[in-house]
């Protein structure tokens, strides 16, 4: 699956389980940055999350469906085998904290290692949500919390519905 000439396609990994305002906020940015962007969600059920592969597509794609360039799709493996199959020549990473760096570095350097031709850009989280992760939003969600600002309506309501449920 190529790319077209001068079209610079761009892979925002994660397991966005729950999808956040800042993973929002990132693809909202970057939708300016690459003629496509394509945000994947990884495939490891080791992580035992709180909703399945087929959920978390189906959040994406109802909060990301007025963005033309954007779409969404699943990956297992390593991540640059499955950037090098669509064509994508960047792999996109948020930063919120230096601690996010250290462990992002050591990845990006071990992707160029293994495909060179894929770079990796960093962008940088908003003030307003460098403290937020998919981790605390479960957390205060699953004690009752208000978790409305932190996450999209439609993730908002399907984490009530999935606490209420438990």
């Amino acid at each position: 699956m190529g790319r077209a000439a001068g079209e610079v396609i761009a892979i925002y990994p994660g397991s966005f389980d729950p999808f956040t305002n800042g993973h929002l906020d990132l693809i909202e940015r970057s939708t300016h940055l690459f003629d496509k962007l394509i945000v994947a969600v990884l495939r490891n059920e080791e992580k035992r999350p709180l909703f399945s592969v087929e959920e978390r597509q189906a959040m994406l794609r109802e909060v990301l469906a007025g963005y033309p360039n954007v779409e969404v799709d699943a990956f297992d493996g390593l991540l640059v085998d499955f950037a090098a199959r669509k064509g994508a020549s960047v792999i996109l990473r948020g930063i919120r904290a230096i601690s996010d760096y250290e462990y992002e570095l050591q990845m990006a350097l071990m992707n160029r290692r293994l495909h060179p031709e894929i770079e990796t850009v960093f962008l940088l989280a908003s003030e307003a949500y460098s403290f937020i992760s998919s981790r605390l939003v479960k957390e205060v969600a699953a004690l009752g919390g208000n978790v409305s600002g932190l996450v999209p309506a439609v993730v908002e309501q399907r984490l009530k519905r999935k606490f209420q449920g438990a």
